[in-house]
């Protein structure tokens, strides 16, 4: 299939390309409204058909012949529990639990919050929802109670569906004190509390408010697929937002099922009865597209992962995994290989393991260094593909189209080409189009493809704010970069990751991708900090490697001088500060915009999303001892 072909067929006519793509979804009523404008400026796609999400994702999939086949495979070495799941098996499951939902008072529309740690239970909660047509929002298990609460109020859940506990490496939370604390300070009150009671801890129960997660499910009648419409909604996934109040990102059923079955097959190459793992967890975009709804909506078998990249037991647990069931292909962000390699930076716990079923790996998430990126691919001798999306797509905007016959070659720095029916463009600040290999705002021309939400939870005109007003017919992504003379996207970071150093607004993006390449980094964070002549200077933080031990001044020296000759003198990029780890969000990004604040001795809040907040004072005191606050 040529890719500039289709590319250029998928923004002449959309609607004619979309509606071909339509045709592989099993549908109960064809649509026949392709695509329709939103009043807030937006598009949806695939309005007037009706389906079910759950019904493509498990019973027609049983109707293929699949019904024996392995749907999840669960592997938690956190609590040494190993299950794996049929089709069949997963449909009973969520069907029994659909109908205890239905029996506690859950009808079409609803909205369901889910807050629950990595195990099966949690993947039957979303697809019983999807089967009544209610709405699942899942929030991060471990989230703060007063976060939980903000969300808790803006969707109004007829029910909270919990655990006992979560596990995190070798440190049990508990859910339902956090849960428990949340419906105190909301001011909407869920009727009931769903409990899933795990061995190794059990909560305390308050009658009348919480119910057994089996007892509930005693004696109801399985329930049947409920047929929405595509415009109906599916999920709310919050996401963070500038005013630090959470957007609830709208994702639809018809869309959302068109662009996940496409993204499968085309852009990640699987097909019915491959073995897919998605390392990431439900409570971010990643759990919902490509760990529970995409794999199984293309009949493959899916890894339900409970655990950590390290330590668990040691550094050796993916290569594991991939190994025991026989993994095809695999997406991760690049920080959890980071992770991996400072561990074990010669990688040799993969080698005792036969990781020949492995045939492509995706990163996301995060800029993939080219250091990472040829530890990987020297590694594992595979494709390792670097590509590109959001929250508010729900699937990707730019890779190689690894399902077909001549994918784009990888190009070190690039996400890759656009996917068909991204019409990516980059913007200066005043809305005109930039020419190839300036920089500048990486927008997407509207109409957005399937599957990209269109909508904002009870804020539609927060939705046309965020994203369509600075730049008037584009979707702005938020992300500055570039694209080469070969149709190549390169992000440099958000836009503000750009910092001005006299006059020159220069992206510490690029310099963390040279400081990263230094043999002794296992990862860094380059960020900008005020400067009384210049207006900011450029700072790394670094985090060494396991077992290195090179002097902090001749380190400094060695990639001031790699950032002079690769970026240049007008960097001025001249301080490095080591530092034992950066601090990250539970999905592994890390947090620069915490750093930058720190940097300048702004206040700052702590964000919910991070993994572990006591890095920030040993950040803060690093930064005290260096001068810098």
């Amino acid at each position: 299939m040529d890719y500039s072909n289709v590319y250029r067929q998928s923004l002449a006519d959309p609607q004619a390309y979309w509606a071909q793509q339509a045709e592989l979804i099993a549908w109960f009523k064809k649509p026949e409204t392709i695509l329709q404008q939103r009043p807030q400026g937006s598009h949806c796609w695939f309005a007037d058909g009706e389906l079910n999400s759950c019904y493509l994702a498990l019973d027609w999939q049983i109707e293929q012949g699949r019904g024996d086949q392995v749907a999840l495979y669960y592997d938690s070495p956190v609590s040494g529990v190993k299950q794996a799941i049929s089709y069949r098996e997963l449909l009973i499951k969520v069907a029994r639990f659909a109908g205890a939902l239905r029996k506690l008072g859950v009808d079409k529309g609803d909205r369901v919050v889910i807050y629950m740690p990595m195990v099966p239970e949690a993947a039957v909660a979303m697809l019983a929802c999807a089967r009544l047509g209610a709405v699942h929002s899942v929030v991060f298990g471990g989230f703060a109670a007063n976060e939980l609460a903000v969300r808790i109020d803006d969707a109004k859940p007829t029910l909270i569906l919990t655990a006992s506990c979560g596990i995190e490496m070798d440190k049990t939370i508990a859910y339902k004190p956090l849960v428990d604390k949340a419906i105190g300070l909301a001011t909407h009150k869920p009727a009931h509390t769903l409990v899933l009671q795990r061995p190794m801890l059990q909560a305390s129960m308050t009658p009348g408010q919480d119910l057994d997660w089996h007892e509930a499910q005693a004696g109801v009648e399985p329930a049947g697929c409920v047929p929405v419409r595509g415009a109906d909604p599916l999920y709310i996934l919050y996401t963070s937002g500038t005013t630090g109040q959470p957007k609830g990102i709208v994702r639809d059923n018809g869309g959302h099922a068109v662009a996940l079955l496409y993204a499968l097959r085309n852009v990640y190459g699987m097909r019915p009865g491959d073995v897919w793992w998605g390392a990431s967890d439900i409570g971010w975009v990643v759990g919902h597209s490509f760990i529970v709804y995409g794999p199984l909506m293309g009949g493959c078998s899916a890894v339900f992962y409970e655990g950590k990249p390290i330590r668990t037991p040691d550094a050796g647990a993916y290569w594991r995994v991939i190994a025991e069931y026989g993994v095809n292909a695999m997406f991760c962000a690049p920080t959890a290989f980071r992770a991996v390699r400072k561990e074990d930076p010669e990688g040799a716990l993969s080698r005792h393991y036969d990781l020949s079923s492995l045939k492509r790996l995706f990163v996301a998430g995060e800029k993939l260094d080219s250091s990472t990126h040829d530890w990987l691919a020297g590694l594992l001798r595979v494709p390792v593909m670097d590509h590109w999306w959001q929250t508010e797509t729900g699937w990707p905007m730019t890779s190689a189209m690894m399902g077909w016959d001549n994918p784009s070659e990888s190009r070190l720095g690039s996400t890759n080409k656009p996917i068909p029916g991204y019409d990516i463009r980059v913007l200066d600040g005043d809305g005109n189009e930039l020419p190839a290999g300036e920089s500048g705002n990486i927008c997407v021309k509207l109409p957005m493809p399937p599957g990209v939400t269109w909508s904002i939870w009870n804020q539609p005109q927060r939705f046309a704010e965020a994203y369509l007003s600075l730049f008037p017919g584009y979707y702005h992504t938020g992300d500055g970069g570039y694209v080469d003379d070969d149709g190549y996207v390169f992000i440099t970071g958000r836009t503000d990751d750009v910092i001005n150093v006299s006059g020159h607004r220069l992206s510490t993006g690029e310099m963390e991708e040279v400081v990263s390449g230094h043999p002794a980094v296992a990862e860094c964070a380059v960020i900008g900090v005020q400067d009384a002549l210049k207006g900011q200077l450029p700072v790394g933080l670094v985090v060494l490697k396991s077992g290195e031990d090179i002097v902090a001044a001749a380190l400094e020296a060695e990639l001031v001088e790699r950032v002079r000759d690769q970026v240049g003198a007008l960097a001025c990029f001249r301080r490095v500060l080591v530092v034992q780890r950066l601090p990250k969000t539970r999905s592994g990004k890390i947090l620069r915009a915490i750093l930058r604040k720190i940097a300048v001795g702004e206040s700052y809040k702590t964000p919910s999303t991070i993994d572990d907040e006591s890095i920030l004072p040993e950040i803060s005191s690093v930064m005290k001892q260096a001068g810098l606050v």
